[in-house]
């Protein structure tokens, strides 16, 4: 069985105060909740301050990048030995946001995800199509392609500790949201593709494949009835207490 993951991508908000307060109702709210793990991922400058909100409570915390190196002359960069010493145990890589502005790509998700490794993190790998690339019908071709080049290098004995997360790009923030059908047909694929990069198996099946893309709460449990999602990888709705805490409470057909 794998652990279903709902993780909150808050991007580029919330100050020291707003991420103490939010911090601690997604801690409260999620105390004695069993079956499933919560993550919420603040931007750089409120990851100490959530640290220690969230100290003692079972919700997990992670990073939105990282950069690959240990250290260095990298001007404005973080190492996942600088996220670890912060108390992320989690981190997220390959964003579309950082593949579109930032000019991340699949070599450089590959890099971070297996320094990430190294440094005792988990990374989170984004995948996912823009609508043009679904338009032409080549979204299984784009995301199995993103998926195999973004998890290039990692040796076989760590493939159980990353995650990957599908994300249409046409449905980020836009509240277009793949139907469960076209979001299970992907995930479907992508573990397809996890066996061939694994070349085992049971290994692929235990990989967790959350979904991103306009989650909300009105429509987490549908999402979440399909047998190859995992979770929710949760944007803009993870920066309303109420509505992340419903979307982490998902029914469970």
């Amino acid at each position: 069985m794998r652990t279903p993951l709902l993780a909150g991508n808050w991007k580029m908000n919330a100050t020291r105060a707003e991420t103490r307060e939010l911090a601690a109702a997604v801690a409260t709210g999620t105390a004695g909740i069993d079956g499933r793990e919560v993550m919420i991922a603040p931007p750089f400058t409120a990851l100490e301050t959530a640290a220690g909100v969230l100290d003692g409570s079972s919700v997990a915390l992670g990073a939105q990048d990282m950069f690959w190196e240990e250290s260095g002359a990298f001007t404005g960069e973080v190492s996942g030995d600088m996220l670890t010493d912060i108390g992320c145990s989690y981190v997220i890589v390959g964003h579309s946001e950082r593949r579109e502005h930032f000019g991340s790509t699949d070599y450089t998700v590959a890099k971070k995800a297996v320094a990430a490794l190294a440094s005792g993190l988990r990374p989170v790998v984004c995948v996912g199509e823009s609508l043009e690339q679904r338009d032409q019908g080549s979204t299984l071709d784009v995301v199995s392609r993103q998926v195999a080049g973004s998890l290039y290098g990692i040796t076989a004995q760590s493939f159980t500790e990353v995650v990957i997360a599908y994300e249409p790009v046409w449905a980020i923030g836009t509240g277009r949201t793949a139907s469960p059908e076209q979001a299970q047909e992907v995930h479907e694929a992508i573990r397809r593709v996890l066996v061939e990069v694994t070349n085992n198996k049971e290994t692929a099946a235990q990989i967790r494949i959350i979904y991103g893309g306009s989650v909300k709460p009105d429509n987490v449990d549908s999402l979440m009835a399909c047998p190859d999602i995992d979770g929710a990888l949760v944007g803009g709705a993870s920066l309303k207490a109420s509505d992340f805490l419903r979307i982490v409470q998902f029914e469970d057909a």
